[in-house]
């Protein structure tokens, strides 16, 4: 008997417009970065959040790293953020000298614990970096509170969140600072990708000036100087306009990407209940007051050995669904800085616990109903 084809965990997505702006920005020889498909971009999502200034970075780690040079993060410094995130979230700040603190995370939707933030903030701390973990806001009314109450900013690594709100509000539009990412397992994607969102306006001059490696040529081109030249620190931040055409097919199509996803979230989330209630099995937690960008769609066994032989089981049917995040604070880096088992109990937990199902924008039904099938023969 032929095998079945395999269903990936993650498949990048064409809508279909991509090649053809590709092509048109080759026609405009004008293939590097802050083409026309760059400044198409940036006025989207400018217009689209209500954000006075966005700018595409080549990834959110990038981003990151921008907003950790506009924060002035020095040696010395700490930056409060989740365990249960991306490398990348710490490495940004790391690479300027600053220590991360590791945050636990709430047990129903794996934000950072609010609840535990005060407790964590010094004299040292300089920003704090919540991440909208699967698309699900952090309670940014009681983070930013805190961080006001402190003196301390807050940099919003919304790379799973795009178009995702807290309380009617888009993510990445409450710190003074927000990190998109673009990167293939992303809802919107250019292969690599990301963006810097500038809530504050008092950011933007020195923003641009970073963004073009240190020098002051944005003003030069608007006039306000004569020639440019280097006046700060900086680096090599902007995406070719190439990918910025790509990813501008994908964003002027935002309302079908995320209505697909939304479906698949929905299919999951339908199919699976019974199954789930039968196991011990939990499935993300949206709150009220919170839209999802449906990122992905995640389930928590009841132990790492069922986890373990969970995504053995869907690989013998062909289909990939994998773990996510390990412990930042148990990471060997992480205890560098004095992370210890035990110090994030939450997170550890939900790391050995958590298992991902394939979610990508053209997942078929017939993909979706094998998966759906694959996980209720599990036991």
């Amino acid at each position: 008997m032929e095998p079945l084809p395999k269903i990936h965990f993650n498949q990048p997505y064409a809508v279909g417009a991509e090649f053809e702006y590709m092509r048109q920005a080759i026609a405009n020889a004008h293939t590097c970065g802050n083409g026309p498909f760059t400044k198409k971009c940036t006025a989207f999502l400018e217009q689209a959040l209500s954000v006075p200034k966005a700018m595409l970075t080549t990834s959110c780690t990038h981003a990151l790293e921008m907003a950790a040079l506009l924060l002035d993060i020095k040696a010395g410094d700490e930056v409060i953020l989740p365990s249960f995130t991306f490398v990348s979230t710490a490495n940004a700040f790391v690479l300027h000298g600053a220590r991360p603190v590791f945050c636990d995370v709430r047990p129903d939707t794996l934000n950072l614990d609010e609840g535990k933030l005060a407790a964590l903030i010094t004299p040292r701390t300089k920003a704090v970096v919540p991440v909208h973990y699967a698309g699900v806001g952090c309670e940014m009314d009681a983070i930013g509170e805190i961080a006001r109450a402190h003196g301390v900013a807050v940099v919003e690594d919304n790379a799973h969140g795009l178009f995702g709100k807290y309380r009617g509000k888009y993510l990445g539009t409450f710190g003074c600072l927000a990190t998109q990412s673009f990167h293939e397992t992303k809802n919107f994607n250019c292969g690599e990708g990301g963006a810097l969102l500038l809530n504050d306006p008092r950011h933007i001059e020195r923003a641009e000036i970073i963004h073009e490696k240190g020098t002051n040529r944005n003003r030069f081109f608007r006039g306000q100087v004569d020639k440019y030249s280097w006046v700060d620190v900086g680096s090599s931040f902007l995406p070719s306009d190439m990918l910025a055409a790509y990813l501008l097919a994908q964003l002027e199509v935002r309302e079908r990407i995320q209505t697909k996803r939304r479906f698949v979230w929905e299919y999951y989330a339908r199919h699976l209940q019974a199954w789930a209630g039968e196991q011990g099995v939990r499935f993300p937690v949206v709150p009220e007051h919170c839209d999802q960008s449906y990122h992905m769609f995640y389930m928590l066994l009841p132990s790492l050995e069922k986890r373990q032989a969970l995504i053995a089981h869907m690989k013998a049917q062909n289909i990939l669904s994998v773990f996510h995040y390990l412990p930042l604070h148990l990471s060997q880096m992480g205890r560098k800085f004095g992370g210890r088992a035990g110090d994030c109990p939450v997170t550890e937990d939900a790391s050995d616990r958590l298992v991902r199902l394939p979610f990508y924008n053209d997942l078929s039904e017939n993909d979706l109903s094998r998966v759906a099938k694959a996980v209720c023969q599990f036991n």
